[in-house]
């Protein structure tokens, strides 16, 4: 076994043990806290090792165990370790650690600090499985075990009925997204005769399948990814998602959860790209939910769902690449966006999250001024939002130049929605440059006469100060990471380059001016006016309602003529059967110990009195 495969097995051991140590630790929080975050920087040395040991080219495999066969089924139960796949671990474990570090000062008073911490590892092991599987069964675990961790994480606050509803939420809408996942996973399987992803690939890409089955089995795996990262129509699970606390937020909108259907589809990607209804699939609802999630980020009043919504136009972002990308440019350019997120996301929440506990709020009307508490919250604030802006040059304008590019390369190719998607990639760079800008102006704005800020009493640990400073300069700074080669990556056009500066000056400039017409120097009130748009806005456009109306009372009315059939039907005629063999037995009873019968007329009257009452029963 090389380096490479080692890093790997380790990536996904350190934080299961690390999670079982920690949950043993409960009683004594902080040491439980220090051991989580112990484990997490860990992690962090350990990816970096990965990516100076990584192949140049390909991936290496390691088999944990020998193959098993289930019928004509064989599992061979492999890791995998490629150059993209070190760059996406590296990244998770750098975001993992510096949500534990956050998560020892923001949650210290916590009773429930060390099943916090326990649980974010856990969380973390299930995305390395997913980055390193290379077998299906094992992604469906880790797929899995990161939606119940989700589960855990959004209703951390279980004594706040809000917070217990998001997670709820949120685990019923991507499970029921997960139904297409797993059917997708059996249909790749059985037609290879294994959950090998290699053998799965190699099967489903040849010419002699039928286009129909690889649409439809890519598709029902889309539909998964689409739950999962919530996409278009299960969208509104992630901004309720909120109500969990904000590290939890920083790890699920980041580098997990919500990015993990990136990595599944770049793995099956092979397949993917000749699949042309799953592509069209994932291209309409991509286009449809990074315009549609960027609106409503603008109009938001509430700064940290202000960030859900941007994730959820962002991960429209990175699918879209791989709903346009052309075989040639493969799928590195959705894994590059998604690397540059986690860094630049991962900053800006858990910078909202500090000043969150400097004005004692995530709304925009308290939030106003506070990045004035300190010099690295104007800047880490700051360049977070450049680069979710797509600015030139750092992290994020380097990814999404490459999104964009790979878009036109498609729109321009045979087939595919490509023409589709880059038109809503244009306009969503306005949209973004929009809410990014109203964003910074709110935050960064001057305090009110009178009002000061507590910089000591509010000021976080200084492991806290160091992760914010790192994430910081590798958001302006990481797209270097092109340098080392582990993104295959192509050039992009300097005159797309020329474009995306123009609408993000047009959208940011936008906003700029807007704020000379509102009262309170937030810009949105230039465009959300009334208090029904600001509900609509604040609500997600009512699509909870809608879920309410046109699943769930639709469902719980089955639900319960169901329930009324099997009790009163089925279960009736049960009961009935029952009472007729009491009855029966009754009289053999009689009929063996000699005693008379009262005559002929009395046997037609019991055999009625049975009938009827059988029937009453069955029908009560």
């Amino acid at each position: 076994m090389n380096g490479a495969l080692w890093v790997a097995h380790l990536l996904v051991g350190i934080p299961v043990l690390a999670s079982v140590l920690t949950l043993a630790l409960r009683r004594t929080p902080a040491l439980a806290a220090l051991v989580a975050t112990g484990a997490g920087l860990v992690s962090v040395v350990v990816s970096f090792v990965g990516m100076a040991v990584a192949p140049t080219r390909g991936v290496n495999l390691l088999q944990l165990r020998e193959p098993l066969r289930v019928g004509s089924i064989e599992m061979p139960f492999e890791l995998g370790s490629g150059p993209s796949t070190v760059a996406v671990a590296a990244v998770v474990a750098v975001v993992a650690a510096a949500v534990l570090v956050f998560t020892r000062w923001y949650l210290a008073d916590d009773d429930r600090l060390a099943q916090f911490a326990a649980t974010v590892l856990l969380f973390t092991a299930a995305m390395m499985l997913v980055v390193h599987a290379r077998d299906l069964v094992l992604t469906l675990v880790g797929w899995e075990v990161m939606g119940w961790c989700s589960y855990l994480l959004i209703g951390h606050w279980s004594r706040k009925e809000s917070a217990r509803r998001a997670a709820h939420k949120a685990f019923l809408v991507t499970r029921v997204a997960d139904i297409a996942f797993v059917l997708g996973i059996v249909i790749l399987a059985a037609g290879a005769g294994s959950t090998g992803l290699d053998a799965v690939v190699a099967h489903w890409s040849e010419g002699g399948v039928e286009p129909w089955v690889r649409s439809l089995a890519l598709a029902f795996v889309v539909i998964g990814v689409l739950g999962k990262s919530a996409q278009f129509p299960f969208q509104d699970w992630l901004p309720d998602a909120m109500e969990g606390p904000t590290p939890a937020s920083a790890l699920i909108h980041a580098a997990t959860m919500v990015a993990a259907g990136t990595v599944v589809l770049a793995q099956l990607f092979e397949v993917l790209v000749v699949a042309d209804g799953a592509r069209w699939l994932l291209g309409l609802a991509t286009a449809v939910t990074m315009v549609g999630a960027a609106v409503l980020a603008l109009g938001q009043s509430d700064l940290k769902r202000l960030l859900a919504w941007s994730t959820v136009s962002q991960v429209a972002i990175m699918l879209s690449a791989l709903a346009t990308t052309t075989k040639e440019l493969g799928p590195d350019p959705a894994l590059f966006h998604l690397w540059s997120h986690a860094v630049f996301k991962s900053l800006l929440f858990l910078t909202i999250g500090w000043l969150s506990v400097v004005a004692g709020s995530t709304l925009a009307v308290a939030l106003r001024g506070s990045a004035n508490v300190h010099q690295l919250a104007r800047v880490a604030w700051l360049f977070g939002l450049l680069a979710l802006a797509g600015a030139p040059f750092v992290v994020g304008g380097l990814s999404k130049e490459h999104v964009i590019t790979t878009a036109y390369e498609g729109a321009i190719g045979a087939g595919g929605p490509g023409v589709i998607v880059l038109a809503a990639l244009l306009v969503t760079v306005v949209l973004t440059a929009a809410y990014a800008t109203r964003a910074h102006l709110v935050v960064a704005a001057a305090l009110p006469d009178g009002e000061s800020l507590d910089d000591e009493a509010r000021m976080p640990s200084a492991p806290v100060i160091v992760a914010l400073a790192v994430l910081t300069v590798v958001t302006v700074v990481g797209g270097l990471v092109l340098l080392t080669g582990l993104f295959d990556i192509h050039g992009v056009s300097p005159w797309w380059m020329l474009l995306t500066v123009v609408l993000i000056l047009i959208g940011g400039g936008t906003v700029w001016s807007a704020r000379s017409r509102t009262t309170d120097g937030d810009p949105r009130d230039a465009f959300v006016r009334t208090p029904r748009q600001r509900a609509l806005a604040d609500g997600g456009l009512g699509f909870d309602t809608a879920y309410r109306r046109v699943v769930v009372t639709p469902v719980l009315g089955l639900a319960r003529v169901v329930a009324f059939l099997d009790r009163e039907v089925v279960d009736g005629y049960v009961r009935g059967a029952a009472a007729s063999a009491g009855i029966a037995g009754w009289l053999t009873e009689r009929g063996h110990r000699r005693e008379a019968a009262s005559g002929g007329v009395a046997l037609v009257a019991l055999g009625l009195l049975v009938a009827a009452g059988t029937a009453v029963l069955a029908w009560r």
